[in-house]
């Protein structure tokens, strides 16, 4: 597994890999997702994100703690299910979404890590 990508086996011997840019802009958080329909924010600039650590939350999903500071949301078994499966219709939507707003997967300025 590579910094930037997650890789999730499951029981019945499917494996995915997810990337952490991915995962960072489908991020269950309402800071993403807001609280209903059409209070989304688009997530911009996330092309070299990264996982900083995982943690479990209970026995029903993860916390994911990305390297920009974003670790809101709880990552579902069920949601990332949802998210290996149905990732390529999802990507394609978000890169749509990015080429309306004329905004990019890269990030403005200088990236500058916490030490």
């Amino acid at each position: 597994m590579s910094e930037r990508e997650l890789e999730l086996g499951y029981a019945d011997g499917q494996t995915f890999r997810l990337s952490t840019e991915f995962l960072r802009v489908m991020s269950p958080s309402a800071e993403v997702r807001g609280h209903g329909v059409g209070q989304e924010t688009l997530q911009v600039g996330m092309r070299h994100v990264g996982l900083a650590n995982i943690t479990q939350s209970g026995r029903y999903a993860l916390k994911l703690h990305f390297d920009d500071g974003h670790d809101s949301g709880l990552y579902t078994w069920e949601y990332l299910w949802e998210l290996a499966n149905r990732r390529d219709a999802m990507w394609a939507y978000y890169l749509r979404q990015l080429e309306e707003a004329g905004a990019s997967r890269e990030p403005l300025g200088i990236p500058l890590n916490q030490l």
